[in-house]
C-alpha cells in the first residue's frame, strides 16, 4: 500500500492534467495572454482544483497518518515573505515563458516532448542552483509581516 497509494494519486494527477489541458502550453499562455486571445478555461480548472484542494487539507488535517499509512506531514509555514514572493515571481515567469509548471512538464515528458525536456532540464538547473547558492535562495529579504493564520 506505500507504494500503490502514491501512484495511484499521481496516475489520476497527470489523468486530470491532461484531460485539463495543463500539458499544453498553447492552451496555458491563451489564458495568460489577458491582452490579446485569452481563453477563460483555466479560471474553471483552478476554481475546481482550488476547492478540491481546500476540502482534502480540511480532511487530512484531521488525520494524523496518510492512506498509506505513513505519518502525514502538512505544511507548516504561515508567513508571507520575500523568499514566498520571490519565488512565486520566478514560478510565474517561467509559467509565462514556456507554458508549462512543473507537473505538467513531467506529463509531457512521457510524450517526449523535447520542449518540455528542456524545461524540466532549466529547472533541476534551477534546484541544483538553489542549492549550491544557499546565500541566494535563503537571504534575508523584507518581511511582509502577513500570516496566513491571521484570518
Amino acid at each position: 500500500m506505500k507504494l500503490v497509494s502514491p501512484l495511484i494519486a499521481g496516475l489520476l494527477f497527470g489523468l486530470g492534467l491532461i484531460l485539463s489541458g495543463m500539458t499544453d502550453p498553447a492552451k496555458v499562455l491563451g489564458f495568460l495572454d489577458l491582452a490579446g486571445a485569452w481563453d477563460p478555461s483555466f479560471a474553471f480548472v483552478m476554481g475546481g482544483a482550488t476547492a478540491i484542494a481546500f476540502v482534502a487539507f480540511r480532511v487530512a488535517g484531521r488525520r494524523r497518518t496518510a492512506l498509506s499509512g505513513e505519518l502525514l506531514h502538512l505544511p507548516e509555514a504561515g508567513r508571507i515573505d520575500g523568499r514566498l514572493i520571490g519565488g512565486s515571481v520566478l514560478f510565474g515567469i517561467g509559467w509565462g515563458l514556456a507554458g508549462l509548471c512543473p507537473g505538467p512538464a513531467l506529463v509531457d515528458l512521457g510524450f517526449l516532448d523535447g520542449r518540455a525536456a528542456l524545461f524540466v532540464i532549466a529547472m533541476l538547473a534551477g534546484a541544483a542552483a538553489g542549492r549550491a547558492f544557499p546565500a541566494l535562495s535563503s537571504a534575508r529579504a523584507p518581511s511582509l509581516a502577513l500570516s496566513l493564520s491571521d484570518g
